[in-house]
């Protein structure tokens, strides 16, 4: 069960805890984010990757690109050079105090990057789906 009931903001940054364990984290993401138009491109264990390249990390952290098509598409029809913010990203990893913590990037923010005032609907609506997926898996 999630330690805090809600998302939390940091700056561009949105989170929040859970007590789940990363190997259920890893089962669950991918399921809430079907249950929500998200896809999940790719999976990348970092501590596994950077063990790969002889770099020693005694975290765990899971990374998983997602992406909703349909909104990338939009995106991308409008300006090709948010293809540099593509694809959304949710992690999973454990912080400093031992416990386990889903966070991600706001798209709303990020699209401040870009000169495409017409589309902040489109990130507010990913950004409320990546809300969604963080708070159904946590719990």
């Amino acid at each position: 069960m999630a330690r805090e009931s809600e998302v939390q903001e940091d700056g561009e940054l949105l989170w929040i805890d859970t007590d789940k364990p990363l190997d259920r984290l890893r089962e669950d993401i991918p399921k809430a984010c079907a249950a929500n138009r998200f896809g999940v491109i790719a999976t990348h264990d970092l501590r596994e990757k950077l063990k790969e390249k002889g770099i020693e990390y005694g975290g765990e952290c899971l990374v998983f690109e997602v992406c909703n098509p349909q909104k990338a598409g939009q995106v991308l029809e409008a300006d090709p050079a948010i293809s540099t913010a593509l694809p959304c990203r949710i992690t999973a990893f454990r912080t400093k105090g031992g416990g386990m913590r889903l966070a991600t990037l706001k798209p709303t923010q990020m699209l401040d990057l870009f000169e495409s005032a017409g589309l902040k609907g489109v990130a507010a609506e990913v950004e409320e789906a990546l809300v969604a997926i963080m708070k159904e898996v946590a719990v």
